[in-house]
């Protein structure tokens, strides 16, 4: 299990966490030392904390931009080739919030069920705006 940390990162990751705590039926297990956060069993978001942040997500719609930017890269152990990025800071890095914000809500609504993804669109247990700030 990851400690809290002061630093940007660890402050980003919390945001994170709780913002992808807050989509329907999702939950944490630490499978492999590293949070990864499911909905029915599958996995939409890992984050890991060991010198700053990595945050990995399916990523179907926009892989290609966001592998554009220097903190990302294809997901290691064959992910990448199924749309799955990961993205890395250092621990003084400011990672940009609302732009992992919409990766997590982007790998929510490709891993979890049609029905779940639906209620999201019909306003049934969104996730609460303004969650994940600066």
């Amino acid at each position: 299990m990851t400690r809290a940390r002061k630093d940007k990162t660890g402050k980003a990751e919390s945001r994170l966490r709780e913002l992808a705590l807050s989509y329907p039926e999702a939950y944490e297990e630490f499978p492999w030392g590293h949070r990864a956060i499911k909905v029915r069993k599958k996995i939409f978001v890992t984050l890991g904390s060991e010198k700053g942040l990595t945050m990995s997500v399916k990523l179907p719609t926009s892989k290609f931009e966001a592998l554009l930017l220097p903190f990302t890269e294809p997901t290691h152990y064959g992910m990448g080739k199924h749309g799955w990025v990961t993205a890395s800071f250092d621990a003084d890095d400011e990672p940009p919030l609302e732009l992992l914000r919409g990766w997590i809500d982007e790998s929510y609504r490709t891993i979890a069920p049609k029905k779940l993804v639906a209620a999201l669109s019909e306003g049934g247990g969104a996730p609460r705006q303004g969650k994940v700030t600066r």
